[in-house]
């Protein structure tokens, strides 16, 4: 237990006598400070042990306050007075009890054959025999966690043997966020309020780590693994002294754990690559692509294909993907990861998670026997991801906005301010390029353009009427109104924020 003021009293070898603020005696001892100062508050750094003569002190009212009360700003736990014949203070002043009283900061008091050499030797005596006892328990809990990780028991007797040793709760789950373990609390409800620090630390990899207030307590996040991410470490309020020294030890024994189940399993992902591989046949039939979707616990009438361009490491990366899919369906490719997933699944997500900044491409949706098909088309999207900087789907693929955004931004923004330049100096508020756009969207429908956006049937005639006289493209003209469209919707992919604050409700929603 650490040094408190009450243990400093109770060593008889220094005849310590409480005088006042018998409230304080719990205060813990970090350090003994011997000074004369009276105005010691700017030398402390709080838990000490405050020791003077009181040379300096003024024994008055006034003085003992002033005292006592810079005592209490430089968070002393205690004060004492050496007293007795010779020295400065024959006895406790009257007024220095009543202050420390008031405040409860302990007053002890000291007999002139004890010198304060003495008293700073037991307080850092008695502190590195707590330093001693600290490492003792330490060294036990580790031998303890480290025989628990090696037992039968795995995960689970780690986890329960980290509780009973220092009374922290915790949980571990996988890379994908999915409970694996915990002990001492609710695991699933802490993954969910844990969510939002387990997604920033998965952003930084091994070298991530996070903290937070829960109402559950004070949370602590450590990513697992040696070379990989394997999972996350959440603690609560593991803040004790053998709680911190130990969370080393624990991050490094439970990173043994995964990457010793991520090596168990390495069986299971070559029969997945081999279920993917033939799944990938042209040949294959309904009922063969069902039954081996059924085999690898995927249920879904349609699926589609992904594959990621993973130079340099594609078996870690497949590895991390098989984890992170339903059914585990991945295999390597050259330098490409291949998946199939089912249609709703959240493609983008993993993707953010476990891919970052790789080109991506998310093939269509199809019944299971063509999940060649869907493979191609998500293969031909690759070079669209790589110019891109981005995953593309095969939803977007034929869309004129993904062709445009392949374009340069100084173009697209030439070409918009060629057709649309006239509107823009007609009409700085916008109104002309909104109805425009409205009725574009509308194919050209004045009745639903005018509900759309309020207005009288003929005011919209008049502006998209005006449009032609500024533009010189017809509205009976198909070639004039696809101008019109490309230049709004080429505005909306390449122009930059500034121009769409300035051009505002003008610009078509992106998606």
């Amino acid at each position: 237990m650490p040094l408190t003021v009450r243990d400093l009293l109770a060593i008889p070898s220094l005849r310590l006598r409480l005088v006042a603020g018998g409230a304080g005696l719990g205060r813990v001892v970090e350090a003994a400070h011997a000074t004369e100062n009276i105005r010691p508050a700017s030398w402390l750094e709080g838990t000490e042990v405050v020791m003077t003569n009181g040379l300096l002190l003024s024994p008055d009212e006034s003085g003992c306050a002033t005292y006592v009360d810079e005592l209490q700003e430089g968070k002393a736990v205690a004060l004492i007075v050496g007293v007795g014949a010779g020295l400065p203070l024959p006895s406790v002043p009257e007024a220095l009890s009543r202050h420390a009283e008031r405040v409860g900061i302990p007053l002890l008091s000291a007999p002139p054959d004890v010198s304060f050499a003495s008293i700073t030797k037991a307080v850092f005596v008695a502190r590195a025999a707590e330093e001693r006892r600290l490492l003792e328990r330490i060294l036990r809990t580790q031998r303890r966690l480290s025989s628990a990780a090696a037992s039968s028991d795995g995960l689970a007797g780690l986890l329960t043997s980290w509780v009973q040793a220092v009374h922290s709760g915790v949980t571990v789950c996988d890379a994908s966020g999915r409970l694996l373990g915990s002990a001492g609390t609710d695991g699933q409800q802490l993954l969910a309020d844990a969510a939002p620090v387990i997604d920033t630390v998965a952003l930084h990899g091994l070298r991530g780590s996070g903290q937070a207030d829960l109402p559950c307590g004070r949370l602590v996040v450590q990513p697992l693994g040696t070379t990989r991410l394997r999972g996350f470490l959440l603690l609560l309020d593991a803040d004790a002294p053998e709680a911190r020294l130990l969370i080393s030890v624990l991050v490094s024994l439970l990173s043994v754990e995964l990457e010793r189940r991520h090596l168990a399993d390495e069986p299971q992902r070559r029969r997945r690559a081999a279920v993917l591989a033939r799944l990938f046949h042209t040949d294959i039939t309904a009922e063969q692509a069902r039954a081996l979707l059924r085999a690898a616990d995927v249920h879904a009438a349609t699926v589609r294909a992904v594959t990621v361009q993973a130079a340099g490491e594609p078996v870690g990366l497949a590895a991390d993907l098989a984890l992170a899919v339903p059914g585990g369906l991945a295999r390597v490719t050259g330098d490409r990861v291949e998946l199939v997933v089912a249609e709703d699944f959240d493609t983008a997500a993993v993707l953010r998670r476990f891919a970052p900044g790789r080109p991506a491409g998310i093939g269509p949706a199809v019944t299971p026997q063509h999940a060649a098909l869907s493979l191609r088309q998500a293969i031909a999207l690759l070079s669209s991801s790589v110019e891109l900087g981005r995953p593309v789907s095969a939803s977007e693929a034929g869309s004129v906005r993904l062709l445009l955004s392949l374009g340069s931004p100084a173009t697209l923004a030439a070409f918009a301010d060629t057709v649309l330049a006239p509107l823009d100096a007609a009409d700085p508020g916008g109104e002309l390029l909104e109805t425009l756009r409205v009725w574009l969207e509308t194919n050209g429908s004045w009745a639903e353009t005018s509900s759309l956006l309020g207005l009288h049937r003929h005011t919209v005639q008049n502006r998209i009427e005006k449009v032609a006289r500024l533009t010189g493209r017809q509205q009976d003209r198909a070639e004039d109104r696809v101008d019109l469209w490309l230049a709004l919707t080429a505005r909306a992919v390449g122009t930059p924020l500034s121009d769409q604050q300035r051009y505002g409700n003008a610009l078509p929603p992106q998606g």
